[in-house]
């Protein structure tokens, strides 16, 4: 039986800390840097929740997760429960509890700010997502009957994931297309081992499996199969584009071509796709940063994954450029936090203007410049600007650019037809995730640009919910 305090004792209840693999140790391996919580302090973090009448966290989520529900069941101790509740809205609990910006999302709208701090919401949703895969207990939904119905996603990341799950439980025959020969998409390859193992993104994977989500890797759409080939000649009856925006950016200055540059899509697939992260194991793919100066321009997410996973291959020096202030970063703070305890240095304020090679080709050198911020712009983000007679120069043997994607134009140029806005990215009906033709919704980052894992995963569930209408009715 669970005992529930009263609200002014559950307010004063310290939140809980997540254990960290110590940092010391772990600039020197790629083993998951946080821990999990134990069951007692997960079950102790659950009483700090104020089972609210109108829980706003829900609202806060993307895919919207019963959070008091299930938090309510951590308390009962009935954890296999909690888990598969979290699945009825979420295919993916134990990546989202990981890598989701909770403090943004559900955590962000606990009431629980107001007076403390807000409930860790991601913390327990790991924690029973851990418990459940220990437990080898997977709660995988009830499936509906089959409709006879056949839909194509495109992409098999966080967006095309969702969408198919929420697809096949309803009933339809779900086929996930991957261009790469593994199955997860920017969860693969784009996250490192140290933030997300894995083996956690197969077990997810083969949990979809399981609800009978079919998965071809090695095909590429709009090269290995049109996309008007699959509803004319494959016998879809729609199509989800989910391939993310994995156009990397670049700074258009000079040297960039030198051996040694990378963008961060490149440097963090060869880490993680192709194992770098393995010494010895595997032919090294990419440029030795053992005993190396690594610089890695940009300030967000991407930029924390690329210069952590430096350090953790050898570099001497690992060090975030970026144009404007720590203030500004946008980093999660978690994500900033282990990076300086990792020994990460951050040049702030700061932009390369030219990469300096040596005869051979490989870069050898930065020249980098002072910034200055200005008014905020309609954004709220302050403008910023160069210094001028600010440039110096420094010794650099890795650059890697992590400074935003693009919409990747593939999948857009074998279908003509298919709209897209000015920076390339699918046109869709706003509120139905409808495409300019018939059939064929997209959803993610392909339509919104570069975003969280949670926010694309909204999106495919917000995709998988309009294609059964239309599957169900035929309506356009």
């Amino acid at each position: 039986m669970k005992e529930i305090l009263p609200p002014k004792q559950r307010i004063k209840i310290p939140r809980a800390d997540m254990p960290e693999q110590d940092a010391a140790a772990r600039i020197h391996n790629f083993l998951e840097v946080n821990r999990g919580l134990e069951e007692a302090v997960a079950k102790h973090e659950a009483q700090r929740c104020l089972i609210c009448n109108d829980p706003k966290c829900i609202a806060g989520c993307p895919v919207g997760v019963k959070i008091r529900d299930f938090v309510e069941l951590i308390l009962d101790g009935q954890y296999l429960k909690a888990a598969a509740k979290i699945r009825e809205d979420n295919v993916l609990p134990a990546v989202t509890g990981r890598v989701c910006p909770q403090e943004h999302q559900c955590e962000g709208a606990c009431v629980m700010r107001k007076r403390a701090t807000p409930l860790a919401i991601g913390y327990l949703e790991r924690f029973v997502a851990d418990y459940e895969r220990a437990a080898g207990k997977i709660g995988i939904p009830e499936r509906a009957p089959l409709t006879g119905k056949k839909v194509a996603v495109i992409g098999s990341g966080p967006a095309g994931l969702s969408c198919a799950g929420d697809l096949s439980l309803r009933g339809h025959t779900v086929t996930v297309f991957e261009a790469l020969h593994e199955i997860g998409g920017v969860l693969i390859y784009g996250i490192p081992e140290f933030r997300l193992p894995k083996d956690i993104v197969r077990q997810e994977v083969d949990n979809l499996r399981h609800m009978g989500v079919e998965f071809v890797p090695n095909t590429l759409i709009g090269k290995t199969i049109g996309i008007d080939e699959l509803l004319e000649t494959e016998g879809f009856d729609a199509v989800f584009i989910a391939t993310g925006a994995g156009l990397p950016r670049f700074l258009n200055i000079p040297g960039e071509q030198l051996g040694g540059v990378y963008s961060a899509n490149e440097f963090l697939t060869r880490v993680n796709l192709m194992h770098a992260y393995e010494h010895g194991v595997h032919d090294e793919p990419v440029y030795d940063c053992r005993a190396k100066t690594v610089v890695v321009v940009g300030g967000g997410n991407t930029a924390m994954d690329s210069v952590r996973s430096a350090k953790r291959l050898g570099a001497s020096r690992a060090i975030i450029v970026y144009r404007r202030g720590l203030e500004e970063m946008p980093a999660r703070a978690e994500e900033f936090h282990h990076a300086q305890a990792e020994g990460v240095e951050f040049m702030t304020l700061t932009n390369p203007v030219e990469f300096l090679g040596d005869e051979h080709g490989y870069l050898q050198g930065m020249v980098g410049a002072r910034m200055q911020l200005g008014e905020p712009d309609a954004s709220g983000r302050r403008s910023v600007s160069l210094v001028p007679g600010s440039e110096f120069t420094m010794p650099v043997d890795v650059a890697i650019i992590a400074v935003g994607t693009r919409a990747n134009p593939l999948i857009q140029a074998s279908a003509p037809d298919l709209k897209t806005n000015r920076w390339g990215y699918i046109e869709v009906e706003k509120q139905s995730l409808r495409t300019s033709k018939r059939g064929i919704f997209a959803g993610g980052d392909i339509v919104s640009g570069a975003a969280t894992v949670i926010l694309a995963m909204g999106a495919g569930r917000n995709a998988a919910a309009n294609i059964h209408a239309y599957l169900a009715t035929g309506q356009w």
